[in-house]
């Protein structure tokens, strides 16, 4: 209790006094996981209603490789990642290892599932007969796909705050094709890991803390949208 205590009051210290190194991490961690998030939805939404909605053979099997991908481990994503843009991967002239890039096409593959499987199932919960509906009032496929995505926003901004979630909390992924360099890819997760492997216990503590605040702050503007959609 006593580290804790000592922590919560070394965060207030850090965030009050303007420290430039935790506030340029801060930032790194909202800019890499937001940008991450944002081109998960940007791809996964519309998967996800292709798998709701769509009939078609080996639908199933995708579904069920989604939701594998809904708890695969941030460790063995970054992995498979590094072992493509390693030097001597097939991805190596490219030049990612070690940057920030690296890091939100890993935090990308990590919420990607996450995306698809919420959009897929609020869709699949709205009414069946919904988008016959919607042809019989003369609404075009575009503004069909729209409305239906509008139906099931409660579910998306669900998959958003679980895409988020899980991106801005991971190490495993981010320690490995960024490389936790200072100054460049060093965001929350991996200072913790490095303040805590040199047992500056209270620093760890302070930037966990600045941690679940981010998380906290951005799940609740996104709850209390959700929840101004059900008014």
């Amino acid at each position: 209790m006593g580290e804790l205590a000592a922590g919560l009051g070394e965060a207030f210290r850090l965030l009050l006094s303007g420290d430039a190194e935790v506030y340029a991490i801060a930032g790194r961690t909202l800019l890499i996981s937001a940008a991450a998030t944002a081109l998960s939805l940007a791809i996964g939404c519309p998967a996800g209603l292709a798998l709701a909605r769509g009939r078609f053979r080996g639908r199933t099997l995708l579904l069920s490789f989604v939701h594998a991908g809904m708890g695969m481990p941030p460790v063995v994503v970054g992995l498979v990642l590094w072992l493509l843009i390693t030097r001597s991967g097939p991805l190596g002239g490219l030049g990612l290892a070690y940057t920030p890039t690296a890091m939100i096409a890993a935090q990308f593959l990590i919420a990607t599932p996450l995306v698809i499987g919420f959009t897929a199932a609020s869709v699949q919960a709205l009414p069946p007969l919904l988008p016959d509906l919607l042809a019989t009032l003369g609404a075009g496929r575009l503004r069909s796909l729209w409305l239906l995505l509008r139906e099931a926003r409660l579910g998306m901004l669900a998959a958003v705050m679980a895409g988020f979630g899980a991106v801005v909390s991971e190490v495993g992924a981010a320690m490995t094709v960024g490389g936790n360099l200072r100054g460049s890819t060093r965001v929350l997760t991996t200072a913790i890991v490095t303040a805590t492997g040199r047992g500056d216990l209270s620093q760890a503590a302070a930037l966990g803390i600045i941690l679940l605040a981010l998380a906290f702050t951005v799940t609740f503007l996104l709850t209390r949208l959700q929840q101004r959609r059900t008014d």
